[in-house]
């Protein structure tokens, strides 16, 4: 489709991968999984789908350079860094800013750099149907991914009736979103096959983009309506700068998707993760018979269900078990894999002591 385009966000500090994601080099230029950086995957997910040109990115300037390193076909003009951190629906507005200065008709979608799928064929016949009904409808398109494990890490999407059928892929109506469930609540979702994990990619037109934001969030369609003054000139960065100090913080699903009514959610059958914390890993490595996940130099002794990811040196376990131990750039995290989700919590702790900000 010639008016199709993408944008990637990348922005992200990837702090649940700490100490090898770090503000300088963060989990989506990484090559966590697979023999490139997850950055770099995400745009090779889209080669057929539409031209490199039409392939967007949004970042923080402070990785554009080595955004550009990553992904060297990305054409500089289409790597775009935000000057502060706003969360995800200024950040979508950007998009919008910068995809309507190239063509005011073109319908977009909204993806993620540190995601991993398999099953490419699924993925990208997801995206053009998306596509095309986005083109055809006055309608916000999510994807949805069928789950297959009572996850309590995803929100979710309640699904209703059938809206269409395109390139194979069913499209349905989306009652609604609903948070981080517990696993008693999770488990109910599965049982039901009407809830899909929410993955945090969308597709829409320009033009009812720019009208859900008008209806549901004034304040980031002005913030739209403002970017795109400068975008159409060539001036986004500026207009970030100018902008962005003044902006609420605001996730699209709290702006938008938790408020419109005219939703489809795309019934995504392909393999996906979110690959949000260590414990990730040992969905895409083979645990030994001990049931560790080590990556790299390590040796194990009267040791189980561990992760281990040590790239620089020999790392050596005896006798423990359910620890994640981390060695990168000169740095060691132990951490016992129930609190995987607090390393965002004792980075900032770290931060508060004034640490050696390079480690972070």
């Amino acid at each position: 489709m010639q008016k199709a385009f993408a944008v990637i966000m990348a922005g992200g500090r990837g702090e649940r991968f700490w100490p090898l994601s770090t503000s300088k080099r963060p989990k989506q230029l990484l090559d966590l999984v697979g023999d490139k950086p997850l950055i770099a995957q995400a745009v090779d997910r889209l080669e057929g789908v539409m031209p490199i040109e039409h392939v967007l990115v949004i970042t923080n300037t402070d990785i554009v350079e080595a955004t550009l390193a990553a992904v060297p076909q990305l054409k500089p003009e289409n790597v775009i860094g935000e000057p502060i951190g706003r969360d995800t629906a200024p950040a979508v507005a950007c998009a919008a800013a910068l995809v309507k200065s190239r063509d005011e008709e073109a319908v977009f979608a909204i993806l993620t750099a540190d995601q991993v799928m398999g099953d490419l064929e699924r993925f990208q016949a997801t995206l053009r149907g998306g596509f095309t009904l986005a083109a055809e409808n006055d309608i916000l398109v999510t994807i949805g991914i069928q789950p297959t494990y009572p996850a309590t890490g995803f929100g979710y999407i309640e699904s209703g009736d059938d809206f269409a059928e395109q390139e194979g892929v069913v499209f349905k109506q989306a009652k609604r979103f609903v948070e981080k469930p517990d696993v008693e609540r999770a488990r109910a979702y599965l049982e039901t096959g009407q809830f899909f994990w929410n993955a945090g990619m969308f597709i829409w037109s320009v033009v009812a983009l720019e009208k859900a934001f008008k209806q549901h969030a004034q304040d980031v369609y002005t913030l739209l309506q403002n970017l795109y003054g400068f975008a159409k000139d060539g001036r986004i960065d500026e207009g970030m700068e100018k902008l962005y100090p003044g902006v609420e913080k605001i996730s699209i699903d709290y702006a938008l998707m938790e408020k419109a009514d005219n939703i489809v959610m795309a019934c995504g059958s392909f393999a996906w993760d979110d690959v949000g914390s260590w414990t990730a890993l040992e969905n895409h490595f083979e645990a030994d018979e001990a049931d560790n996940t080590r990556v790299g130099d390590s040796f194990v002794l009267d040791s189980s269900s561990n992760i281990v990811y040590s790239k620089d040196h020999l790392t050596a376990l005896v006798g423990v078990r359910n620890l994640i131990v981390v060695q990168a750039d000169g740095v060691t995290l132990v951490c016992d894999k129930e609190k995987a989700q607090d390393i965002k919590k004792l980075i900032a702790l770290i931060r508060s002591q004034d640490a050696d900000a390079s480690i972070l």
